[in-house]
Parts: structure tokens; sequence; C-alpha cells
């Protein structure tokens, strides 16, 4: 069932397949001929296995509502035994169409209106955009760049905010994107005192969790039996295996009580069945794809060198912050000493290319920017040798 040699050097032609990440640049506001490494999809093709698991699954050309027996769960039960050692029940589990998804129903089921919510920028901006649109007051906790090289938490600060705004609910994300921190046992559980003592119940965004190159992730609620009893544990196979867009996050709650509130939130919202193909991806994902896995961390950590090498030798003046996991990069431009505005110029209109600009994260993020590395190796090294030439 394993898979060998596969060529994730392979450039796969993605223009013309209404992929957002090549096709749709000009209604957002980017010049013709950008090279796009933004938004956090893989530019690889899927397992084999997964592929002929769709394939299979198409060929039947049915696809009515569509729910999965307890294959789906044993596969996603040992993924998680396997990988991250963490024992789940079959009961914990609601599927939904996303982890953003899931975090707006947990902010819809507990909390009001003006409540507090709290966020650690620079971060995923769904989170503060979330947030607002739901018509709650984002609290931030900065993470802050040490002399280490590496963000840390204020945890001094977090509390001192949860207590004077009362905060109900904690969006954690680990590990973390855009700064790429693996957090570890130390400080997940410092931050988890806080949380049982505040009383703030945390949803834990773990999308990452299959990308960590130094440290061990750690899944939040698998710290204490407290912790468990008040973390939602979000999680898909969509970033490890380049599923985005079939639609499919699965979603852990051990506690009871919180599990009813957000299931009934979910139902309030309308949604019921899920993506027919996502479904037989993700069983075929965590089943057959730990050896494709495999691979992609090895070339991923060969795309991380490459960068890092290149930035190095070649433009110095930009620095990269340690990816501890994930395959997003966050790169540090401050040393050029530009505004925002100029930094656009440097980026889009000079270099050609499409990145996120870090203040999307946030306020934290000024200065800085993220860039996609899950890639062929030429496609980064043309897009560095753009930006070496345009700095």
């Amino acid at each position: 069932m394993s898979e060998t040699n596969i060529n994730f050097d392979e450039i796969i032609e993605r223009r013309n397949t209404c992929s957002i990440k090549y096709d749709f640049g000009k209604q957002r506001g980017m010049p013709d001929g950008v090279l796009p490494l933004w938004v956090a999809d893989m530019d690889f093709r899927v397992p084999g296995k997964v592929l002929s698991a769709i394939q299979e699954r198409t060929a039947h050309g049915i696809f009515g509502y569509t729910e999965v027996g307890e294959e789906y769960f044993e596969a996603l039960k040992g993924w998680m035994e396997k990988k991250h050692n963490w024992s789940i029940e079959r009961k914990w589990l609601i599927k939904t169409p996303g982890v953003v998804y899931a975090i707006a129903m947990a902010i819809q089921a507990f909390t009001e209106e003006g409540d507090a919510v709290m966020i650690q920028q620079p971060v995923y901006y769904p989170f503060r955009e979330t947030i607002e649109s739901n018509r709650r007051k984002m609290i931030d906790n900065p993470l802050s760049l040490g002399e280490d090289g590496k963000y840390h938490m204020d945890l001094e600060d977090f509390e001192r905010k949860a207590k004077e705004y009362n905060v109900k609910l904690f969006v954690l994300c680990s590990p973390h994107n855009p700064v790429g921190r693996v957090w570890s046992r130390e400080e997940l559980e410092k931050l988890g005192e806080i949380c049982i003592r505040r009383n703030i119940l945390v949803v834990s965004d773990e999308i990452h969790q299959d990308f960590v190159f130094h440290g061990k992730h750690i899944v939040f609620s698998s710290l204490s039996e407290e912790l468990k009893n008040r973390t939602i544990i979000c999680t898909s196979p969509s970033k490890t295996f380049n599923l985005a867009g079939l639609q499919i996050s699965n979603i852990l709650i051990a506690n009871t009580q919180i599990r009813h509130r957000f299931k009934a939130q979910i139902v309030a919202s309308g949604y019921s069945q899920l993506n027919t193909l996502g479904l037989t991806a993700c069983e075929a994902a965590y089943r057959y794809g730990e050896e494709w896995h495999r691979q992609l961390m090895e070339y991923l950590r060969g795309n991380i060198e490459f960068v890092r090498n290149y930035l190095c030798e070649k433009i110095p003046q930009i620095k990269l912050i340690e990816a501890e996991g994930t395959y997003l990069v966050w790169l540090d431009f401050r040393e050029l000493g530009l505004t925002e505005g100029e930094k656009r110029e440097l980026i889009v209109n000079k270099a050609g290319l499409w990145l996120d600009a870090g203040t999307m994260f946030g306020e934290p993020g000024e200065g800085f920017e993220r860039i996609n590395v899950a890639c062929p190796r030429e496609i980064l090294r043309q897009a560095l040798k753009r930006l070496e030439a345009a700095v």
C-alpha cells in the first residue's frame, strides 16, 4: 500500500483549473504574470491511493447524501494515535466542511454579541474576521519575536486581558500560522493553567499538526483531563494531503455538553451531510497516505533549507524566521526599511510575486511576508531570483 519515489519536482500546470491560487489574480488586484506563493494549498498531486479511491467512487456515478461507517473513524483514530500519540473516541467526532466554519460555529454557540474572544496576532487572518463578523470583541494577545529568533507568548498579558475583558473563548493556533512555532509542552501547560483559572473555552486549530520539523506537536486537550473538558480540537486532512477543495474537517470534542451545544449550532446554521468525495478522500488519506506524507516532509525540509541558504547568500537583508512547523514561511523584510506600500511595490510590481503581506495577520505582522514553500523547488528558485533582482 506504500508509494515510492514520488516526484515532487514535477511542475503541474494549475492555470485554467479555476484555482484560486493561479486563476484569480486579476480579480484580486494582481497584475498579469505574478508567481503565486500565497494561499495555503500545495502544488503537489494527492497520494495515488487517495486519487484511486476518488476515481473508484466517481465511477459509481451517484452522489447522493452520504455518511461514513466505522472504517472512516478507525482510519482517523489510527492516524491520531500513530502520529500524535492521542487516543480519540468515536462519540467525540463531528465532521464539518472546514476549520474556519467550525471556529465560527464555536463563537456563535459559546459567546454572545459583544463578548470578548482572544487570539494571538500575527495569526491566520480568518480568526479575526470570524470574530468581528459575528460582532464579538477581538482581544489580541500579541506574540513577541525574541532575541533567539523565535516568537513567544506573553502569558502575563494573556491573563491580564483575560481578566480585564472577561474573555469567554480563546482561539489557539498550534502549530502557529504564520510564524511557524511548534509550541512546547511547557508553553501549552502554562497557557492551559490560565484558561482553567479564567474559565476560558479553547478552540484549538491544529490543522497543521502533521507539519513539524523541530519539536513535537502536542494536542492541546491531551495535556490534562481539565483541558480535555474545555477544548474543541479542530483537525483536517486538507493541509496534510492537499484536499482543501474537498471540504472536510474533523472536529473532536470530549465534553458531552460542549459537543451537544456545538452540534446544535451546526444544525441552526442549516448544514448537514458533507461532500461525498471529501469523506472518501479523508479515509483513504489517513489509511494509506503515510509514505507519501513521509516523502513530502523530506521534500519540504529541503525547500525550507533552500530558502534559508538562498536568503543568507544572496538577499541577506531578508531574514527567514525558522519554521518549526507548517509549510508557510515567515520572512522579515524590516531591514530593507520600506513602508508597507513600498514593500508591496517591491514584491508585486518589481519582483512579480504574490505573497501574503504580514499586515493581513494583524498589526504585529507589519514588515513581514508569508510565503508558501509547498511547491516544486524550481518554482521557489524562480521566485527567489525575482526577489533578488528586485531588491
